[in-house]
């Protein structure tokens, strides 16, 4: 990931499109079999794979695989080669002696083209700790800048959208004057057609700036939930891509990345207004007369994510919060050696390791709103992600002390199938207060 939100777009595009382990239409299958079923091992413990390559369904013997191995995000520190015997070789990954994961990161090249592969095994990830500190003032803060933010006037303007309606479901772009006199936020509102009360599900968006429509959770107001998809920027979601685009260019260039633009206080980083606008949100949805007048839900993955579940630590009115693969998790985390949470702060950033960052990023940072979240709060995440590494996941999910639930789905890399978004609404639903 470089500097500018322009890369940032692409590289999420990349990521999605390109990097996974299994890319669609592929001649090539890579097969890893962990030792351990569950892909887990003691500490001290060594970690071994088996490799198997298949191209056109046909398994490989004979061919050279390169590989290279190292703790999660962190610098390489063995590599070497194996050769295929009989379709299959064994590549010891090593061990840890301190919980953790290690990456085997294989390459090969079969008429002329490099095909990639990657496997992350864990090493008693159930003890990882944040690095990160928990400021003495952190709730204080907070309640004064919720406060603040209340004084805030209620703007709304709310415009039926009818090419995301159905006979289910009415569809409304929504935008929404949140934490000062005129700063906005936009979302798609999308509810129940039929008369009735409904619990509500706010849903912050994933990283970048970038066009964004309901369409793929249209199936929660069709299965009785209200449900707002939010836009954080001010910036009205429906633009077309390239508009988008050329916003991005212009909106920060290098360390001026919404992600760290103002970090160096805590009062004039960028994420104070996003953070902010979540009790503002809240307060328009539990206004609309079709809530159940219980239930607030929030639900969201990577950067949405990390931002369902600060609504959760921030807003006592949400009952219950899903997230999958939380970005802006234990950021801090290179300090300590080991992988930090995305955005990566320390690897694709400069001149942030500084005191006065490093303060601000207590105030933001994931873990220490999962230490105010006392509500139910299920979490998904998978081993093989880059994005938002499982070191970082594992650290959230251990810090939470509450009724708390995982599906761990460790070949998954940045992404869920929609298998896992419809069990994510079925929690959903099954959590919610009569």
């Amino acid at each position: 990931m470089k500097r500018t939100f322009l890369f940032l777009f692409s590289f999420l595009l990349f990521v999605s499109t390109f990097a996974e382990n299994y890319p669609y239409q592929s001649d090539v299958l890579w097969v890893t079999t962990p030792s351990h079923a569950n892909w887990l091992y003691r500490l001290n413990e060594e970690a071994k794979i088996t490799v198997s390559l298949y191209e056109y369904g046909v398994l490989k013997s004979d061919v050279k695989i390169e590989y290279s191995i190292g703790p999660d995000m962190m610098p390489v520190t063995k590599t070497g080669t194996v050769i295929l015997k009989n379709g299959k070789a064994e590549i010891s990954l090593g061990t840890l002696s301190r919980p953790g994961f290690k990456d085997c990161q294989l390459t090969v090249t079969l008429n002329g083209e490099e095909y990639k592969h990657h496997i992350k095994l864990g090493f008693e990830p159930e003890k990882l700790t944040p690095y990160t500190k928990y400021p003495s003032d952190f709730t204080d803060y907070w309640e004064k800048a919720k406060a603040e933010a209340a004084k805030c006037p209620m703007e709304v303007v709310k415009v039926f959208i009818p090419e995301y309606s159905n006979d289910k479901v009415d569809c409304y772009l929504v935008k929404l004057q949140v934490y000062k006199k005129g700063s906005y936020i936009y979302g798609y509102l999308t509810m129940p057609k039929k008369e009735g009360k409904y619990p509500v599900v706010v849903s912050p968006p994933g990283a970048g700036i970038k066009p964004m429509e309901p369409s793929k959770d249209l199936f929660y107001a069709e299965n009785g939930c209200i449900r707002f998809d939010m836009e954080i920027h001010g910036i009205r979601p429906n633009l077309d891509t390239e508009t988008y685009q050329s916003i991005s260019k212009a909106f920060g260039n290098g360390n001026n990345s919404y992600l760290v633009n103002g970090l160096e206080d805590r009062d004039s980083y960028y994420m104070k207004k996003v953070y902010l606008s979540f009790p503002r949100v809240i307060d328009y949805l539990t206004s609309l007369p079709q809530w159940d007048g219980e239930n607030v839900i929030a639900q969201g993955g990577s950067q949405g994510g990390a931002l369902a579940l600060v609504a959760t630590g921030l807003d006592s009115r949400v009952t219950a919060c899903a997230a999958n693969h939380p970005a802006l998790s234990d950021m801090a985390g290179y300090k300590d050696n080991r992988a930090g949470g995305y955005p990566h702060l320390f690897t694709n950033f400069t001149g942030m390791d500084t005191p006065e960052k490093l303060k601000t990023l207590e105030y933001y940072d994931v873990v220490n709103f999962a230490r105010q979240i006392k509500v139910p709060v299920f979490m998904t995440w998978g081993y093989n992600d880059n994005v938002c590494p499982p070191t970082t996941s594992y650290i959230v999910y251990n810090t939470l002390q509450c009724k708390k639930e995982a599906l761990i789905t460790p070949v998954t890399e940045h992404w869920i199938s929609q298998i896992t978004r419809h069990h994510i609404l079925d929690w959903i639903k099954g959590n919610l207060r009569k």
